[in-house]
């Protein structure tokens, strides 16, 4: 695989995981806003806890384009998410519980799709380092 063409260079197996890490996290986010105005709010009509989702839109863009970058950092951002979900599961009860529950296989979701997709451009840059490792040594031990 080319690293550097990973917008057009991926296996049907990628193509998916991106659909689904992508899909995963339209629905956190649509999850998080209905969350928190209109099916379990803090407070009746609606809570500024609302503004939890605004981190999820920053990835977005990068992660509908398969930008490798955006993807690894997203990942990471989307473990907060999982947290709060855990947390919230735990010490909720009702709508919110199902809620959190729901939070927590979206999260994961995410992640875990973003990781497998984010497999192959690992590998490949790990053989990158490795052939100039390699290329300098062999370079500095004929000098």
């Amino acid at each position: 695989m080319d690293y550097k063409n990973h917008m057009t260079d991926i296996s049907p197996e990628q193509y998916r995981l991106h659909q689904v890490a992508s899909g995963s996290l339209i629905l956190l986010i649509v999850l998080c806003i209905a969350w928190e105005l209109v099916l379990a709010p803090l407070r009746p009509g609606g809570s500024w806890i609302v503004i939890k989702v605004l981190p999820l839109f920053a990835p977005l863009a990068g992660t509908l384009r398969r930008n490798v970058y955006t993807m690894q950092w997203a990942s990471m951002l989307v473990l907060m998410y999982f947290a709060e979900g855990a947390v919230r599961a735990w010490s909720e009860r009702g709508t919110s519980q199902a809620l959190a529950a729901l939070e927590i296989v979206l999260s994961s979701t995410f992640f875990f799709c973003a990781i497998f997709f984010l497999r192959p451009y690992k590998q490949a840059a790990r053989q990158i380092a490795s052939d100039a490792i390699r290329k300098a040594a062999t370079t500095a031990h004929e000098d």
